[in-house]
């Protein structure tokens, strides 16, 4: 494999960053909040989402050790392996993963259950990192975003498959979003993005279009946002979480009800998970809310810093892409839960409960903590 070149940055920085405290910090008050949030939305239920999730996070703690002592260059050198694992996991979902809600997305090893679609995002960021550094001198070519492409579209068409339609978003936007920071031709994306935006205006205008492209459940969650059938009790029925959540934060107010103290937790269905940040809006107001957004604000931060500074291509090509994951995750998730988007089962970042899901935050975030520790250190 070609060696990955550097990008000069013409500075005179020496001294390294070292370990960013300000990134670790803001992701460990996120887990704190995370479970706070998990302990009071589970508290009739003897605790054991919480006692599950703390297990989830020590156990995470060995993969996001993995992706924080390694040096980020090994990914690049088993850039081949990762990514045929990668599509191996995802066929294997296929073929003998769990079905849950009409979509097979896990896969049971002993004890624990793993879903390789989450897995998938933090490897499609670091082989798309090295094709791309790979040919950083090509960037421009047709060639090269033809390939970049096709890098991803086969883990997207096998995660869509499941289905998994907000993973497969994800996908797709981790790849615009690195696309852009390397360089490639705004014009060759725009070539294939513009249909896309086509068909979402054709789905919206012509509805007898919409059960044709997406699945059943997938649709009658679009439909109940857009209002297409609202009139029916089915279209009612899907718009109840989303509904509860809203009455959540109203019933929040500027201060909230108070820790543990919020009426509405059981009334929102799986509000540990994706709808975690419901009861956050409820039980600490909207005072409490705009905190864990600055929290995040803070987060986000450090990362794009870390990306902005990377003198080395292939470290930001990573940084853009763990940017993209979070800032997804996180976009998603609210405008899900405030009904201003499809719910399309993402979570939220270190707040939502489940294993998976936690441990690939670890995982990149001692992987930034890694290629933070590789840079020159810059005012904060």
């Amino acid at each position: 494999m070609a060696a990955i070149t550097l990008r000069p940055t013409g500075d005179s920085r020496n001294e390294k960053v070292g370990l960013d405290w300000w990134l670790l910090g803001s992701a460990a008050l996120l887990i704190f909040i995370g479970l706070a949030a998990i302990m009071s939305s589970t508290a009739g239920e003897s605790g054991t989402f919480f006692k599950k999730q703390i297990l989830n996070i020590c156990l995470g703690l060995v993969p996001a050790s993995i992706f924080g002592f390694c040096h980020p260059r090994i990914w690049a050198k088993m850039v081949n392996y990762i990514y045929i694992a990668n599509v191996i996991a995802l066929i294997a979902v296929l073929a003998i993963g769990d079905s849950a809600k009409g979509a097979e997305r896990w896969i049971e090893l002993g004890p624990i259950r793993l879903q390789p679609s989450e897995f998938s995002k933090i490897l499609i960021v670091l082989t798309l990192a090295t094709f791309y550094s790979m040919r950083q001198d090509r960037i421009k070519e047709p060639s090269t975003f033809l390939l970049g492409l096709l890098h991803v579209a086969v883990p997207m068409l096998l995660i869509l498959k499941q289905p998994h339609l907000g993973a497969t978003l994800l996908v797709g936007s981790v790849w615009l979003a690195m696309s852009l920071v390397a360089g490639v031709k705004p014009a060759y994306i725009l070539a294939i993005i513009l249909p896309f935006f086509i068909m979402v205006g054709l789905v919206v205008k012509v509805p007898s279009i919409g059960p044709k492209v997406f699945e059943q459940y997938q649709w009658k969650r679009i439909e109940a946002l857009l209002g297409l059938r609202s009139d029916t009790k089915e279209a009612k029925d899907m718009n109840y979480q989303t509904q509860q959540a809203i009455y959540a934060f109203g019933n929040g107010g500027l201060g909230g009800t108070g820790f543990s103290k919020g009426e509405q937790k059981s009334k929102v269905p799986e509000q540990h998970t994706d709808f975690i940040f419901s009861l956050i809006g409820e039980e600490f107001g909207f005072v409490g809310s705009v905190f864990v957004l600055g929290v995040f604000a803070v987060f986000f931060y450090r990362i794009w810093v870390g990306m902005l500074n990377a003198a080395d291509f292939y470290y930001q090509m990573i940084m853009g892409g763990i940017l993209t994951i979070f800032a997804f995750h996180l976009f998603v998730n609210i405008g899900m839960v405030l009904k201003l988007l499809p719910v399309v089962g993402l979570w939220c970042p270190f707040l939502s409960y489940g294993g998976t899901a936690i441990w690939l935050c670890m995982s990149l975030v001692g992987l930034a903590l890694n290629v933070r520790a590789k840079e020159r250190a810059v005012l904060f």
